[in-house]
């Protein structure tokens, strides 16, 4: 029987997941990554998520500080965040021999890049949260 596909990371998956998300952070701070879409780009690697065979690995990257949650300024800051992701993916093979030497693991993942959109989900649920108002009794 295999692990079914919406049941809870385990603690390793947890732990490698997290000690990946510092070798690409350690590795795109160092300045490593030459690509231009990169260039004085603040990125935040905000999550990873590694499968139970630790064979493949989703990372979620934001720029540094969120997406601009305005509406004339959200286009603008959505293509921002799809040159990063298109970026970071054509540099997902030099991450992966970052983490194959660093992190000792018998295979290294496939990484797979994702814009993070928790944020702005927050964000969302704060607005609509802040429109409702105080309910009052009668």
């Amino acid at each position: 029987m295999g692990k079914r596909a919406n049941q809870a990371p385990s603690q390793r998956q947890l732990r490698v997941g997290e000690e990946l998300r510092h070798t690409i952070a350690q590795v795109i701070e160092r300045g490593a990554l030459r690509d231009p879409d990169l260039a004085d780009v603040p990125i935040t690697i905000t999550e990873v998520r590694i499968g139970p065979d630790l064979r493949n690995a989703t990372v979620f990257v934001a720029p540094l500080g969120g997406s601009i949650t305005v509406a004339e300024n959200q286009a603008a800051a959505g293509v921002e965040t799809e040159a990063i992701v298109a970026a970071l993916q054509r540099a997902a093979s030099f991450l992966r021999r970052s983490i194959a030497k660093s992190v000792h693991l018998k295979y290294a993942p496939n990484l797979t890049f994702e814009a993070d959109t928790s944020f702005d989900y927050a964000d969302n649920i704060d607005r609509l949260l802040g429109s409702v108002g105080p309910r009052e009794e009668q």
